[in-house]
């Protein structure tokens, strides 16, 4: 009878992640089935499960158009340039805070969690972006997010757990700060700096509302931008497809092409930092 239980309550814990596993993945596979679907299987709801007359049309048409490839070269730089400043500056504020003898470290700190509870709000912050010359540059994508005050603690803690014995065996060897961090600390923290990776790349490859709010001239707008003008406002006159009529049947197949074409890089990043992902998401569990 036990046994009758337990294998009855084995079949319905593997019933319910084969539902959450189809909930999860269908979506993406629905958009990748009608990206290459025939333009009018797709207009008669004739795609489920299956590709209907199978074409890349839409992905000739959506890698055929200069704006999006300039956009999508736009996003990259936006992605590489910014992740690599938020690392940079959330290292250079994690680690002296997780040092228990930095001299006014319980205020220092509370200054920085009081930004995560009380934001100035978008006017104030376009104003000081507008004084900073700022507006219509890259640079207004980048600085205003240079920094995650959330991420930032996650890896102060995980500085924290790092044995204090490294440090002062480092500092009686003669080793500085900037010694100590670049070649005992960072070499320990590639977990936490795998993750924080991976979320401040995300966040920059799917942002749009920095660049909404701040830029005017559409040679610097993002992939993102492009995305939500297609998908969001069905606008494909700005891609230079207009006057078609393949193109006025294909809509779909377009709209549903540029998101597979949008996240595709960070499906295929994900699974190389996947492992250290795991590890750093569960440091805050820890120690706060």
């Amino acid at each position: 009878m036990v046994i009758q239980k337990r294998n009855l309550f084995d079949f319905f814990n593997l019933f319910v992640m084969v539902l959450l596993v189809f909930i999860t993945l269908y979506p993406l596979y629905y958009v990748g089935i009608v990206s290459i679907s025939s333009g009018v299987s797709v207009a008669r709801g004739e795609v489920f499960f299956l590709p209907h007359g199978i074409n890349w049309e839409a992905y000739k048409i959506v890698l055929g158009d200069p704006a999006i490839l300039h956009a999508y070269g736009n996003t990259l730089l936006y992605t590489a340039l910014g992740t690599a400043i938020n690392l940079i500056l959330t290292v250079l504020c994690a680690y002296p805070l997780s040092r228990n003898n930095l001299y006014g470290k319980g205020l220092l700190t509370l200054f920085v969690v009081f930004t995560l509870f009380f934001d100035g709000g978008l006017i104030p912050r376009y104003i000081v972006v507008h004084y900073l010359g700022m507006v219509n540059t890259m640079w207004a994508v980048l600085i205003p997010t240079a920094i995650n005050v959330f991420f930032m603690i996650l890896m102060r803690t995980f500085f924290e757990e790092i044995p204090d014995a490294l440090h002062e065996s480092a500092t009686v060897d003669g080793a500085g700060e900037w010694r100590i961090l670049v070649q005992i600390i960072l070499p320990l923290s590639m977990p936490v700096m795998a993750t924080m990776f991976l979320f401040y790349s995300v966040t920059h490859w799917n942002s749009f509302f920095p660049a909404l709010i701040y830029l005017n001239e559409k040679s610097l707008y993002p992939l993102q931008i492009l995305l939500r003008n297609i998908v969001i406002d069905g606008d494909l006159t700005s891609q230079g497809t207009e006057g078609s009529s393949s193109v006025a049947v294909m809509v779909q197949n377009i709209k549903y092409a540029f998101v597979v074409v949008a996240i595709l890089p960070i499906l295929a990043v994900y699974p190389f930092v996947q492992k250290y992902f795991v590890q750093g998401a569960m440091i805050g569990s820890v120690k706060g």
